[in-house]
């Protein structure tokens, strides 16, 4: 899959500007297809170019004048097409972390810790983000009121896989390092 789609399901939330697509990918979409912004902007020419966006340019008094996005028809047409696929390979895990993990044997226990500690970190991060969107999503309303409720409810189905997915990777952190710990006091 290209960014393409993942710009354009952004967009069934409503016209956005370059920077606002860049905080929606920050908060809910980089869980499953993270992109920076400088791929977002060059994706965003290509779609309108393509004719699956519209951009309209807003005056500003004091600032840049904008450029905003709206999904076209054929936009439009070309994600429901997308959606109805299989996808085309399944998930695969490429971590950093774990090829450190996989060689952490000739290192110092306390350093493989450290690199835990700031992943289990970092996972109680995102989980703290997406408590908020969560909370926003809601808006007062209990899950199953507003999972029957919605017009969308795409973004909280995936929302709830990066809360998983996130809640696992804070087990694994706690596991391996219970498994350090064991280590150095046998060691």
């Amino acid at each position: 899959m290209s960014l393409k789609y993942a710009v354009l399901a952004a967009l069934l939330e409503g016209e956005a500007s370059g920077y606002e697509l860049a905080k929606v990918f920050d908060v809910s979409l980089a869980n499953f297809w993270p992109a920076t912004p400088q791929q977002l902007y060059r994706e965003l020419e290509r779609l309108a170019q393509d004719g699956l966006i519209e951009a309209r340019v807003v005056q500003q008094e004091r600032r840049p004048n904008k450029r905003m996005f709206t999904l076209t028809e054929a936009g439009r047409h070309d994600l429901d097409a997308f959606a109805a696929e299989p996808p085309r390979r399944p998930t695969a895990i490429r971590d950093e972390l774990l090829i450190k993990i996989q060689a952490m044997d000739g290192t110092a226990p306390a350093v493989t810790r450290a690199l835990i500690e700031e992943r289990a970190s970092w996972s109680r991060g995102k989980l703290d983000r997406y408590a908020r969107v969560r909370d926003r999503l809601l808006a007062g309303r209990t899950e199953e009121e507003y999972l029957r409720d919605t017009d969308r409810v795409g973004p909280y189905l995936t929302l709830m896989a990066g809360i998983s997915f996130e809640e696992e990777n804070l087990r694994w952190c706690e596991r391996v390092l219970q498994v350090l710990k064991r280590r150095v006091a046998l060691g």
